[in-house]
């Protein structure tokens, strides 16, 4: 006797309506939205802490007379109206205007140069490029330490050989007219290394293919390196030049170490004057304001950096 299946009876399930999957979309998101900030919430605090809070809180120290010990009080603009007057600071302003012209194209034109002497497959090139390297990775206090002694008018190495070689002993960090030009040179012994590891990178990106047909119709080296290196190179040269520029501006350390702003404030520059100012002198006020003359520079530069790198794309592009 055959038996015939069972009817199966579906019992329909609860109706999601769209309103309640919308609802439950947004619950989900806001857990997983207090989720993220429970993990960058520390990364942020640490930010808002040792950043945004301390460029907040100069800002408004520098329109006011204020030692950070006794209460302060208000005085609006006069301190950039005292810097203005200041020889100090103008002085410093030059020093600094002078180490960066200096610093900076000497410092860019060495790297490339090393660059493309060491952009090439010989025996040991890998020692050389990380020798090149190795002052960069020294710090600036350590560098002004070595070359104190190196310098030092009675008992250094420097005068040591001059004298062997028949020249009368020289000042160096202590003469006035000497001290930051030497500087830049011992700035450059480490600098230089930085820029040749980043052109050394961006030769690697030159294509090989627009060389080898240079060179098919006879273009000799320097007109590759001209016509097609140098472009090729563009991009990362403006950013080395913003690089450098930014960090010759804020030179501290190493003149800390060496001339303490001497002789006779030939190498005091910006940022020391600013140090002066916050804890020598006890005018945090004051400091403040020339930091923040400093940092409108900086923005200044970075910005017209930024312009012309716009430029040169929109020249290239219409070539194109």
């Amino acid at each position: 006797m055959s038996t015939l299946p069972r009817a199966l009876t579906v019992v329909p399930g609860p109706t999601v309506t769209p309103a309640a999957g919308r609802r439950a979309a947004r619950r989900r998101g806001r857990r997983e939205s207090a989720t993220a900030w429970a993990f960058i919430s520390p990364a942020v605090v640490v930010i808002l802490g040792l950043s945004i809070v301390p460029v907040v809180w100069s800002l408004l120290l520098s329109f006011r007379a204020d030692d950070l010990v006794t209460p302060g009080r208000w005085v609006g603009l006069d301190n950039y109206r005292a810097l203005a007057r200041d020889p100090n600071f103008r002085t410093a302003v030059g020093n600094t205007l002078l180490y960066s012209a200096l610093y900076v194209p000497l410092s860019l034109a060495g790297g490339l140069v090393l660059a493309l002497a060491l952009n090439r497959r010989i025996r040991f090139i890998g020692l050389y490029r990380t020798l090149v390297f190795v002052p960069f990775v020294v710090s600036a206090t350590a560098q002004g330490v070595l070359f104190s002694f190196i310098l030092d008018p009675e008992f250094g190495v420097a005068n040591s050989l001059l004298h062997h070689l028949g020249i009368s002993p020289q000042g160096f960090l202590t003469d006035p007219d000497q001290a930051i030009y030497l500087l830049v040179l011992i700035s450059l012994w480490s600098g230089v290394g930085f820029c040749v590891v980043v052109y050394l990178a961006a030769l690697q990106d030159v294509p090989p293919e627009l060389v080898e047909a240079a060179r098919i119709d006879g273009a000799g080296r320097a007109r590759v390196l001209r016509h097609i290196v140098l472009p090729t190179l563009t991009p990362v040269t403006v950013f080395l030049l913003l690089w450098q520029l930014i960090t010759a501006l804020q030179v501290f350390d190493l003149i800390y170490v060496t001339t303490k702003g001497g002789p006779l404030g030939s190498t005091g520059v910006v940022v020391y004057f600013v140090w002066q100012q916050a804890f020598q002198m006890f005018t945090a006020g004051y400091g403040a304001a020339a930091a923040y003359v400093l940092a409108v520079a900086l923005l200044v530069a970075g910005g017209a950096l930024r312009l012309v790198r716009r430029r040169q794309e929109r020249t290239e592009g219409a070539v194109r």
